[in-house]
């Protein structure tokens, strides 16, 4: 029985291949070995897990064990904001992280809204290393609670899972997340309702957007995408029939592989004529649009992506 955000996978495990050289056997041993480490001390911190400087430093080194990188930059800088595969020291200031819009502070401080937070979706890394930015709360398919390691981090996350086979929960979830948002907590959805083995796929489920605008909260649209060595590549990519472990086993050979997240300008929602219908494809065109129009291919993969021109905001294409 199909819910309302099912979408039938596109993408197989036949999309998923490497860009660049594997590494060697004895250096993928020592990738799951750490991996495996670092799974168990993450998952045994339990509850305490919950903590958003434990989360992100565990989520930073779950990374690290599997050799993958983390780049993290605005869309609007030249700079990036995070660069390297290596744990990063705690981050103990109570301070805006990249994902939250300008002006929001601490969850709940004078009564701001939270952000939702809004990412295109590949692979289960994309929860690890969302994780590694910014701990926030995320809404998933029941399913992600039951994925090795990802689902043990994402209950631990406070993730309100949702069943996709109930079309009649739909309004409920909408009411609940605008609930969260509205009392200052930031929110991170995968509008896909699947994954994509490339970042310029696919399109956007409207219902969670609705919740932003009934609670006026800000809108944060980001790209997530990954190379190897520089160069674009579906290594990570996790769809279809694919099996956790069978994922593992191609990023645990990945050679240079990174993820890169790319974090747009927020849309503010609150006080403006907005439908979720316009928020959405807005969103999606940020999201998607920069990597669907321009290649990887003569440009430093560390520099800023440009959004492409489209309709305005707050308007839909032919509107």
């Amino acid at each position: 029985m199909n819910g309302p955000w099912d979408v039938r996978p596109v993408c197989t495990p036949r999309c998923a291949a490497h860009a660049a050289p594997p590494v060697p056997f004895s250096r993928r041993a020592r990738r799951a070995a750490a991996f495996c480490g670092a799974t168990g001390r993450a998952l045994a911190d339990g509850p305490r897990l919950a903590d958003p400087v434990r989360l992100r430093t565990h989520a930073r080194t779950l990374l690290a064990a599997l050799g993958v990188g983390l780049d993290v930059q605005r869309a609007d800088a030249a700079a990036p904001l995070a660069v390297g595969g290596a744990p990063s020291a705690p981050d103990t200031e109570r301070k805006p992280g990249p994902l939250v819009a300008p002006g929001e502070c601490a969850p709940g401080a004078d009564g701001a809204p939270g952000t939702l937070v809004v990412l295109n979706h590949i692979s289960w890394l994309d929860i690890v290393a969302l994780l590694a930015v910014e701990p926030t709360t995320l809404l998933a398919k029941r399913e992600v609670g039951r994925w090795p390691v990802v689902g043990g981090l994402a209950r631990h996350a406070g993730t309100h899972f949702i069943d996709r086979t109930h079309p009649r929960q739909l309004p409920g979830t909408v009411r609940e997340l605008a609930e969260v948002l509205a009392a200052g907590r930031s929110v991170a959805v995968f509008p896909q309702a699947t994954t994509w083995c490339t970042a310029d796929r696919g399109t956007f489920r409207r219902a969670t957007f609705q919740a932003a605008l009934d609670a006026g909260a800000p809108v944060r649209p980001v790209t997530v995408d990954y190379t190897q060595r520089g160069r674009p590549t579906t290594v990570a990519a996790f769809c279809g029939t694919d099996t956790f472990a069978a994922s593992l086993r191609r990023v645990l050979a990945a050679g240079g592989l990174a993820v890169r997240i790319t974090v747009h300008p927020a849309l503010p929602t609150a006080d403006r004529a907005l439908d979720r219908r316009a928020l959405a494809a807005t969103a999606e065109r940020m999201v998607l649009g920069p990597l669907a129009t321009l290649p990887f291919a003569g440009r430093d993969p560390a520099g800023p992506l440009v959004i492409p021109p489209g309709p305005p905001y707050g308007q839909t294409a032919g509107a």
